[in-house]
């Protein structure tokens, strides 16, 4: 067998740091995770190759040579796989498909040959045994969760790890709590999955073994699901394999608030090498927070929370959402305020949509308000339900925040507020290399000789050079992102109606 896995576009939003990989010289944030685990399930005597479009072009002689196309992707890259699927058939080659895009709208790709969804650690084993016994069926689902002690490492010799700005790794599945417009636990349950320490650590030194020197994305959707087990287990592990290995990567990933709340998490965390945590703020409403049951986030003074992460060595990049039932007039102002007063620098603000299978979803049918599919896209500002505010005040209220956020006169200060205060361990966790080196120049010469920020990215220039030289990388990787969140704002945007 011959075997095709494509990775779909990411459409050019907040999320696909497009305009920052520039500087880089790098295609994609990420590599494709998922179809690489999946390519390591596959029989090993199938040849196998992957595109993604992300990188490269997918070519005719691509599809030709392959017996079979698998497609995954994530609801935000639909239209990409919708024309992918397309080229495939009409070049008269079968396509299996799976992921949470299709797990989730597997009736709207009726032209796909073979539907294999949920989880493949369960499914693709009874599809390929069907398949060399030719009577494969159309789709293979189930409601079990699979064990992940048994998923083994990804295929990275598929890929060129060059052409992506992070590597990234999983070590858990599933979410404990249950956020009304949330689709994790629909996808993966309530109960979180883990994988053993071992197995981090092999997937760990794979990574290594290629050469790999920099940010690895743990993408846990919430990497303290199972606290204990971390703290006892998983982060000693990490600790010790970094301290033996002295320090290859980074560390990335997606936590809840409350991990303000256990002072030995994050201390072991900060030593783990982990640098940045991704954290669902949604709203610094109250009455928000209880409508969308953001269990995490209630009734705790959320800038301290975010301060006390930061204190520990960890940037707190924000997620944002307005459009809630409950968002007051005023949450406009109070948004922007709370962005600039916690110094988060990376802060996703986008538009509520409800996902298929969410209990937000499910109220929003009941109450007749649905109006069509999520896209997933953070630059697709179409809502997919009547908002209870109005929608040209919500739309208006909506630009002015991330025009004010990534304005260059707020997102400089907010970038200095919050690096006056950050403190990272000892070890060192940022490394000058040739892609920095290239970076830097670049930022030189975009941002401080052409773009109108040019005097702000001066002032951190020297200020970071001279006041905080340890963290004069970061000054320059914040100003590039802050570039490309700006582009966003303008292209997409600026003149939303």
């Amino acid at each position: 067998m011959n075997i095709l896995l494509v990775y779909p576009e990411y459409p050019d939003t907040f999320w696909s740091f497009k305009h920052a990989l520039k500087f880089v010289s790098k295609k994609a944030a990420f590599p494709p995770l998922g179809l690489l685990t999946v390519a390591a399930m596959l029989p090993e005597e199938w040849e196998k190759r992957v595109v993604d479009v992300n990188v490269r072009p997918l070519r005719d002689d691509d599809i030709l040579w392959a017996d079979y196309v698998f497609v995954s992707a994530m609801s935000v890259q639909k239209e990409s796989a919708k024309a992918i699927i397309a080229r495939s058939k009409k070049l008269d080659r079968k396509i299996v498909a799976g992921g949470p895009l299709f797990t989730a709208l597997h009736d709207e790709f009726g032209n796909v040959d073979y539907l294999v969804l949920n989880e493949a650690e369960i499914t693709l084993k009874p599809f390929l045994a069907d398949l060399a016994a030719g009577k494969a069926k159309h789709i293979y689902t189930t409601t079990e969760w699979a064990d992940i002690t048994q998923t083994p490492i990804p295929r990275w010799d598929l890929i060129n790890l060059k052409n992506y700005a992070s590597m990234n790794l999983q070590y858990s599945r599933g979410c404990p709590y249950d956020c009304e417009f949330c689709d994790i636990t629909v996808l993966y349950g309530r109960i979180p999955r883990t994988k053993t320490k071992e197995q981090v650590i092999s997937e760990l030194d794979s990574l290594r073994e290629r050469g790999w020197r920099a940010s690895v994305f743990f993408v846990d959707d919430n990497f303290l699901g199972n606290k204990s087990k971390l703290k006892k287990e998983i982060l000693p592990s990490i600790i010790e394999w970094m301290d033996e290995k002295r320090h290859p990567f980074f560390f990335n990933t997606e936590v809840s608030l409350n991990s303000a709340d256990d002072e030995e998490l994050m201390t072991l965390m900060a030593r783990a090498g982990f640098n940045a945590v991704f954290v669902g703020i949604e709203s610094p409403n109250e009455e928000s927070l209880e409508e969308c049951k953001k269990i995490p986030n209630k009734k705790r003074d959320l800038a301290a929370s975010v301060r006390k992460i930061q204190k520990f060595g960890m940037e707190v990049q924000g997620g944002f959402i307005l459009g809630f039932d409950m968002d007051p007039a005023s949450i406009f102002d109070k948004m922007t305020s709370f962005i600039q007063e916690t110094g988060i620098v990376t802060a996703m603000v986008g538009l509520l949509n409800a996902p298929r299978g969410t209990k937000l979803y499910k109220r929003l049918m009941k109450e007749g308000r649905l109006l069509h599919v999520f896209s997933g896209d953070n630059t697709d500002f179409s809502m997919n339900f009547i908002p209870k505010m109005n929608r040209d005040v919500l739309v208006k209220g909506y630009k002015s925040v991330v025009k004010r956020i990534y304005s260059p006169k707020q997102y400089y200060e907010r970038v200095k507020k919050f690096m006056k205060n950050y403190n990272p361990p000892q070890v060192k966790v940022f490394r000058m290399n040739p892609g920095y080196t290239r970076a830097l120049f670049k930022s030189i010469v975009r941002l401080g000789m052409v773009e109108k920020e040019r005097v702000y990215y001066w002032r951190l220039f020297f200020w970071s050079l001279f006041t905080r030289p340890k963290l004069f990388p970061l000054a320059i990787t914040f100003c590039i992102y802050g570039f490309h969140f700006r582009k966003i704002f303008e292209d997409h945007i600026m003149n939303l109606k």
